[in-house]
């Protein structure tokens, strides 16, 4: 499936249909967060084990986790850390990319958390940041992918924000799973990769320079067609010889006497 050609310029209907877009980007990403710390919230005044909530790799008891582990933190520290970027970063999907976006967020949240189980270290593995890293790669691949202009700044500004993200895939702390940052980050790129068509290039300003095609083959539509056939309005003679002649005018007359100035 090819991507969408572009929308024609923005208009006040367009730029309608813009705002509604920010605004469900917004409420989305709200309610994400909202969902996360309503169950850190409800785990810290309940007691719930952290250790129930997470994955557990290889134990079917810890398949549930695939599904929980995103809203439980193992601290404040922890929920904090991810609070921003998790908002930020589904904030930017929602908005440039809605429609990749309910099947790329349920991918990446899914197959991080299927990857941690089958191959993380035998601990509880806990939090969102494997759903951030996987909405950073995605942001940032599919932005070079398609190359129109909203989606490559978008690109570069979730690479200038977040780049460091990617060394954190890599083991560098006992404590923090590693794991669950590359598989997050490995089904960002999958689901970047499948979905890169699936939204429409945005509208854009159309330059003049852009449709000098377009305007020169109208004109050429209606330029008047030449003549298939100039008739000749002078040709010389052939006694006349190939030298130059001077034509005599003849002389001016006289005015008539009414006409000449009475003394």
């Amino acid at each position: 499936m090819d991507i969408a050609r572009p929308v024609p310029e923005p208009t006040s209907v367009t730029v309608a249909q813009d705002r509604l877009r920010i605004r469900h980007a917004l409420l989305g990403a709200g309610a994400l967060l909202a969902g996360v710390w309503i169950a850190w919230l409800a785990a810290w005044l309940l007691g719930w084990p952290i250790d129930e909530l997470g994955i557990l790799p290889r134990h079917a008891a810890g398949l549930v986790g695939i599904l929980t582990a995103p809203f439980a933190h193992a601290s404040f520290e922890h929920l904090m850390s991810n609070t921003l970027p998790l908002g930020v970063l589904a904030t930017l999907t929602l908005y440039v990319y809605p429609r990749a976006t309910r099947l790329a967020l349920p991918a990446i949240w899914l197959l991080s958390g299927l990857g941690v189980w089958l191959f993380a270290r035998d601990s509880a593995h806990v939090g969102a940041s494997g759903i951030v890293h996987g909405l950073m790669l995605f942001l940032f691949v599919i932005g070079l992918l398609r190359g129109d202009r909203l989606a490559v700044v978008t690109s570069l500004v979730v690479f200038f924000l977040y780049g460091g993200m990617l060394l954190s895939v890599l083991p560098h702390e006992e404590r923090i799973s590693f794991e669950y940052h590359l598989a997050g980050a490995v089904a960002g790129l999958l689901a970047a990769i499948a979905l890169r068509r699936r939204d429409p290039t945005p509208a854009r300003k159309r330059y003049s320079w852009e449709t000098e095609a377009a305007n020169d083959a109208v004109d050429d539509e209606l330029e008047l067609p030449r003549a298939a056939v100039v008739p000749v309005l002078w040709q010389r003679s052939a006694g006349e010889g190939s030298h130059g002649r001077v034509i005599a005018f003849r002389p001016r007359s006289a005015p008539p006497a009414d006409e000449r100035g009475g003394d």
